[in-house]
């Protein structure tokens, strides 16, 4: 009598669907997978190593960096370490256009979450829609910070700069008709929160559109619904938070929780699932769209009707304005010492953390009394989420593999990190 013997495979690292280098070696029974061992270190860049060769500033840009699609998320974790240990108040329109742009980043992030999650499942439509919407949350990126992706836009002390009062336009040109470009401009002939407002006005209907092709959709459902479950308390104990803790049924947010900046000046709630599967994230996930899109037209009114700084006014962490570098030899040696040496932070430590788009994103920071950090640790929340991929997939199918791993919306850049 010949002996069963369960095959081992490899799912990645180059697997379309491993949403990153990921390598996981899957033993399957036929089809049914009976474990898992996920594999990472192929993306290593070492970024908490290198933090502690840079001054706090500059390691900024290495945020937008780890998961890259909650860019400015990140930012705001790490800025607010610094802030705590400096004992600093940011000015409240600082706060609320960090605010904004964090809610911004959240459906950045959710869309592409829904985008490749439909097409891992084999819904091409819906990628595409969500890649529309996308677009322009990245020309308000742009416009803010000049860049479309990482922004570097967040500061120890506030913002980089205020937000510009004219959208930048299309130009014409020889490609596209003065037709097209006149519709592309239609809604750019005001400020940066004229153009906010208006998307505000428009993507409850597009969040429509991916629920009419997806929500009752049969394929959809017999993909996700009972897929991957994972029980209140076994979330709790795994260490998962963001969706992937609350679509199990747990209302745990820090934006009501922990409050930071102006959250619990806002109106919006907190969507909880029942059944703690693929199915119940997904919905969690779209209405926190929804919800996202209500706190930047909160945000929105209030920047629009409140003026103010958007830096404290120190000189010692904060770059002093051009216009005084030529006339003022105080302000050059501080713009001279800040770029070159950066500031020093007390001695001590500290622990910071927002609701990034995927879950608790936390910097706990070590200072010696000098211009570097001593200890960055990150906390990423999709370090605890692939942890226990293992549990999740035991006993389906090598297709709900697929299911589940998209349902945690892991990044492998703050994963490897």
């Amino acid at each position: 009598m010949n002996k069963k013997i369960n095959q081992t495979i490899n799912f990645g690292p180059q697997h379309p669907a491993a949403h990153g280098v990921l390598r996981i070696v899957m033993e399957l029974d036929g089809e049914v997978v009976v474990k898992t061992d996920p594999h990472i270190g192929l993306l290593h860049r070492a970024t908490e190593k290198l933090a502690e060769t840079k001054i706090y500033n500059q390691n900024i840009g290495y945020m937008d960096r780890l998961d890259y699609v909650s860019m400015m998320c990140n930012e705001h974790g790490y800025v607010l370490a610094i802030e705590k240990l400096l004992n600093v108040k940011i000015p409240i329109r600082a706060q609320y256009i960090r605010v904004m742009f964090d809610e911004i980043t959240r459906i950045l992030n959710h869309l592409l979450w829904l985008g490749a999650t439909a097409i891992d499942i084999g819904a091409m439509t819906v990628f595409l829609y969500c890649f529309r919407e996308r677009e322009e949350l990245f020309d308000c990126y742009e416009a803010a910070s000049g860049a479309r992706m990482h922004a570097n836009y967040y500061r120890a002390g506030g913002v980089v700069r205020d937000l510009p009062n004219e959208m930048p336009k299309y130009k014409y040109n020889k490609w596209q008709s003065k037709k097209m470009i006149d519709s592309l401009n239609k809604n750019r002939q005001g400020s940066l929160l004229d153009f906010i407002w208006d998307f505000t006005e428009r993507f409850p209907q597009k969040v429509d559109e991916y629920e009419t092709l997806l929500t009752d959709n049969r394929i959809w459902k017999i993909r996700n619904v009972n897929i991957g479950v994972i029980e209140p308390d076994r979330a709790i104990a795994l260490g998962f938070t963001g969706p992937m803790l609350r679509g199990s049924g747990v209302a745990w947010d820090l934006r009501r929780k922990q409050p930071y900046a102006i959250y619990k000046k806002l109106n919006f709630k907190i969507p909880v699932g029942t059944n703690g599967d693929c199915y119940d994230r997904y919905l969690v996930r779209v209405e926190e769209m929804r919800q996202s899109n209500i706190i930047i037209r909160q945000c929105v009114e209030w920047l629009k009707k409140n003026s103010g700084p958007v830096m404290v006014d120190n000189s010692k962490i904060v770059p002093p304005k051009k216009d005084k570098l030529k006339s003022n030899m105080e302000a050059l040696i501080h713009h001279f010492k800040l770029f070159s040496e950066g500031y020093t932070l007390p001695v001590g430590e500290v622990y910071a953390a927002v609701e990034a788009p995927k879950g608790e994103f936390g910097i706990y920071l070590v200072s010696d009394g000098s211009n570097k950090p001593y200890r960055l640790k990150i906390r990423a929340p999709g370090f605890a989420h692939l942890a226990g991929f293992d549990e999740m997939v035991r006993g389906h199918m090598l297709a709900d593999a697929v299911s589940i791993l998209a349902s945690q919306d892991i990044v492998l850049g703050e994963i490897d990190r």
